[in-house]
């Protein structure tokens, strides 16, 4: 569905369009909410804007309130809608257990939740930080997501699972990368500045990771489950450990689209 950074997102909304149709008439009961996100919307912005909205409203923000701000956002941002897409495709094509990119859409928290960080991070880049943040608040008790607005994310991102996924104020993570659950990105202490992690694009961050401080980790590297990372990890490496270790080269060219967590790995060759 995409190539590189680009994706058709017209094309994305059509299968989005079809699939609900299909699941309809598999399953009526699902009918009003299909209708709500779907059939009554024009494109993928509005849908968003109304699942989003749905989701996070209550009595501090209606749900009259939120969808009218979303759809502002995404109206003037139509990069951002791009950015959703190609979560949405990437949650697709990575995630065994997903038969439609219709799915993150309706059920998927992280996807949900990362939707909601690009609003919530244009509108910190627009000097709205008060309503950025009470955007992260609701997220972070709705999905269980704690993403500063305030950090850098690009797209193509898969947040699997996604349950007590935090992210830090500085953090900067580039186009392609996947992550799973539990996994903190965060700072070492009280320092100002430049204090939470680098991850490069392919990079595949496993379940309970936790990478501290302003480290890197490298382009296609791979850290393993339940890692605590405290220095840079070169790029097309895999580490594991606490604190992690390099065990070896990443079997994998972009471990990210591969999704094995397992730490098969080529050994590193050292010269005589």
């Amino acid at each position: 569905m995409y190539a590189g950074s680009t994706i058709d997102v017209d094309y994305v909304w059509l299968i989005l369009r079809t699939d609900a149709t299909r699941l309809v008439e598999d399953e009526p009961l699902l009918r009003h909410l299909l209708d709500d996100v779907v059939f009554a919307r024009d494109d993928l912005a509005a849908s968003l804007s109304s699942r989003l909205a749905r989701r996070l409203a209550r009595e501090d923000m209606t749900r009259a309130e939120l969808e009218p701000l979303f759809n502002s956002v995404f109206g003037e941002h139509p990069e951002l809608v791009s950015a959703s897409a190609r979560d949405m495709v990437a949650s697709y094509e990575r995630d065994p257990a997903c038969f439609s990119p219709l799915e993150p859409l309706l059920f998927f928290k992280g996807y949900l939740a990362l939707s909601t960080y690009r609003v919530a991070h244009q509108l910190w880049l627009d000097g709205r930080r008060w309503l950025a943040l009470y955007l992260q608040s609701v997220v972070s008790e709705v999905f269980a997501v704690d993403i500063h607005p305030a950090a850098r994310i690009g797209s193509g991102i898969l947040l699997d699972h996604a349950t007590s996924f935090v992210v830090g104020e500085t953090a900067i993570i580039e186009d392609d990368v996947s992550i799973l659950h539990e996994v903190t990105l965060g700072g070492t202490g009280k320092e100002s500045g430049d204090r939470h992690p680098i991850v490069r694009s392919g990079v595949l961050l496993g379940a309970g990771a936790k990478i501290l401080g302003r480290v890197e980790i490298g382009t296609g590297a791979k850290v393993g489950a339940g890692s605590v990372v405290l220095n840079d990890v070169p790029a097309h490496t895999t580490v594991a450990g606490v604190p992690a270790v390099i065990v070896g080269v990443a079997a994998e060219q972009n471990p990210a689209i591969e999704m094995d967590q397992r730490l098969q790995c080529r050994k590193l060759v050292r010269p005589d």
